[in-house]
């Protein structure tokens, strides 16, 4: 069973930063796209970045806040996240694809999905 784990989250303060870190059981072929969503309190599951073999995607609250990355050696994706916002308060969760279809900001579009982890951003 493929297992997803997330680590990084916490309580910050507006204008801090985190790095969120997600590692799989699986290895991580290049072909594969990784992604990070986010889900607060009475809300659905948003988009938040996505990472494939080339290119990174953004919503629009979070371009030039966050950044995606992954090293396939050790099975990891990272976001690093700078300028917290309150309204990034939320459970971060990571998730694989590994049939790309080019629908990355779709949760339906990934097979695999972490436990999730708590960013708390205070005012």
């Amino acid at each position: 069973q493929v297992q997803l784990v997330e680590s990084g989250g916490g309580l910050v303060q507006a204008g801090d930063s985190l790095r969120l870190s997600c590692t799989a059981s699986i290895s991580i072929y290049n072909n594969y796209a990784m992604g990070w969503f986010r889900q607060a309190p009475g809300k659905k599951r948003d988009f938040v970045a996505a990472i494939n073999w080339s290119d990174t995607y953004y919503a629009d609250s979070v371009k030039g806040r966050f950044t995606i990355s992954r090293d396939n050696a050790k099975r990891t994706v990272y976001l690093q996240m700078n300028s917290l916002k309150p309204e990034d308060t939320a459970v971060f969760f990571c998730a694989v694809d590994t049939h790309y279809t080019g629908r990355y900001n779709y949760t339906d579009e990934y097979d695999y999905w972490g436990q999730g982890t708590q960013v708390t951003v205070s005012s």
